[in-house]
C-alpha cells in the first residue's frame, strides 16, 4: 500500500489523455487513473463518451467492468487534450496516421505521445512510433512506446502483469512508466524502442499460427513448435531491424507472444482459430467485433523480412493460409520441411553474439 500511494502521489495533477475507448484504450485509462494521473479518454462517438463519464461503465468492450470515478471522457479532442502532458494512442494500425493529423492542432509543444498499437502501416511498412514521427515530424524523444503481455480484459479485472515504456530517452521513458505503474501493473524501461514495439507486431503473427493448427484440432506439441521456432523468428527480424536481441526475451518478447498465444482472449489467437475452424477470412473479420492487428501485419513484416534477407517460414505459411493457397491443416507439418538440409536450431546473424556475450557479462559482473 505504500507503494501505491507513493506512484499515486508522484502523478498528482499529472494531465494524461487516452485516445481510443476500445478494450485496450479503456483498461490502459483505468490503469493511468489507478496510477494516480488525472486522465480523459477521447472517444469516437459521443454517447460512448457520455457512458463512460456518466455511468463509469464500457459495456460494448469491457462489460461488467466498473471505471474509477476520476476516469474522464469526451468525444471533443479539444477537451481531451487540454493540458495534456502524456498522450497515449491506442488505435487500429491502419488509422493510426488520420488520427494523428486531426489531433495534431490540439497537441501541447512539450507532449509526449505514446503508442500502445502493435501493428504496421500497410502503406508504409512504418512501425507506430515511426508513423507518429514521419506524420508530426516529432523529436524521438518526444515519442514512446508500452508493450508486454497485456490481455485487455484480464489487466481490466485488476490481474497482475507487467510491460515494458521505451523511449530513446531513458528519463522520457522513466515517466511513462512512472504514470502507468498501478498497484496490479509493474512497467519496467528500456531505450529499445525497435525491439519494444517489434515484439509486439510479431507475437500477432505467431498467435495467428496458433490459433490456425488449435482451430484444426492439432495438439500441445505442435504449438509449442511454433511458439518456439517463431520467437527465433521474432527475435532474428528485430536483430536485422536494429533491436536488441535481450528485448526479445523479454516481457516485450516472449512475455506477450506466450499470453497471445495461450488466450482464448487473444484476438489473433482467436482470429486463427477461426479461420482453422474452416470460416473464411472475411467471415472472421465479420465474426471479430475488434481488430486483429496481425492480419494487417502480416504482409508487410513480409516486405521487411525479405528486404532484410530474413527468412521467415512461419509467417509465410500464415500469410499463404491468409490468401487461401495453404490449407490450414497443413500449417503444422510443414515446420519440419523448410527444405531438405538440416540446420542449425538457432540462426544469429554476426551482430548477436557480440551483444548476448556483453549482456551476460554486465550479469556476471552484478
Amino acid at each position: 500500500m505504500a507503494v501505491q500511494a507513493a506512484g499515486q502521489k508522484r502523478n498528482r495533477g499529472r494531465k494524461v489523455a487516452m485516445i481510443g475507448a476500445g478494450s485496450w484504450g479503456t483498461t490502459f485509462a483505468k490503469v493511468l487513473s489507478d496510477a494516480g494521473c488525472d486522465v480523459t479518454i477521447l472517444a469516437r462517438r459521443p454517447e460512448q463518451a457520455n457512458e463512460i463519464q456518466v455511468a463509469k461503465r464500457n459495456t460494448q468492450y469491457l462489460p461488467g467492468i466498473n471505471l474509477p470515478k476520476t476516469l474522464q471522457a469526451t468525444s471533443d479532442p479539444a477537451v481531451a487534450l487540454r493540458g495534456a502532458e502524456l498522450v497515449f494512442l491506442a488505435v487500429p494500425s491502419q488509422s493510426l496516421r488520420e488520427n494523428l493529423l486531426a489531433l495534431e492542432p490540439y497537441l501541447g509543444p512539450r507532449a509526449v505521445l505514446v503508442s500502445l498499437v502493435k501493428g504496421v502501416e500497410k502503406s508504409s511498412t512504418m512501425r507506430m512510433s515511426e508513423v507518429i514521427i514521419d506524420t508530426l515530424d516529432l523529436d524521438p524523444s518526444r515519442v514512446g512506446v508500452v508493450s508486454g503481455p497485456n490481455i485487455a480484459l484480464e489487466i481490466a479485472k485488476e490481474q497482475p502483469t507487467g510491460a515494458v515504456a521505451s523511449c530513446i530517452d531513458l528519463e522520457v521513458a522513466k515517466r511513462i512508466a512512472t504514470a502507468c505503474s498501478a498497484p496490479y501493473f509493474r512497467s519496467y524501461v528500456n531505450t529499445d524502442v525497435v525491439g519494444t514495439e517489434l515484439g509486439g507486431v510479431l507475437k500477432n503473427l505467431i498467435a495467428l499460427a496458433i490459433g490456425i493448427v488449435d482451430g484444426v484440432g492439432y495438439g500441445e506439441n505442435t504449438k509449442a513448435a511454433i511458439i518456439t521456432r517463431g520467437l527465433a523468428e521474432m527475435t532474428e527480424f528485430s536483430v536485422a531491424s536494429g533491436a536488441d536481441p535481450v528485448t526479445l526475451s523479454g516481457l516485450a518478447g516472449l512475455g506477450d507472444l506466450i499470453a497471445t498465444c495461450q488466450s482464448p482472449l487473444s484476438r489473433n489467437n482467436t482470429a486463427g482459430r477461426l479461420i482453422g475452424q474452416g470460416f473464411s477470412l472475411e467471415e472472421t473479420k465479420q465474426q471479430m467485433q475488434q481488430t486483429a492487428e496481425g492480419i494487417s501485419s502480416v504482409q508487410s513484416v513480409l516486405e521487411l523480412a525479405r528486404a532484410r534477407g530474413i527468412v521467415m517460414p512461419i509467417v509465410e505459411q500464415v500469410q499463404m493460409v491468409l490468401d487461401g493457397t495453404m490449407r490450414p491443416q497443413n500449417l503444422g507439418p510443414h515446420l519440419a520441411t523448410e527444405d531438405d538440409v538440416p540446420k542449425p536450431e538457432l540462426r544469429l546473424n554476426s551482430q548477436e553474439p557480440s551483444r548476448l556475450q556483453q549482456f551476460w557479462q554486465k550479469l556476471k559482473g552484478k
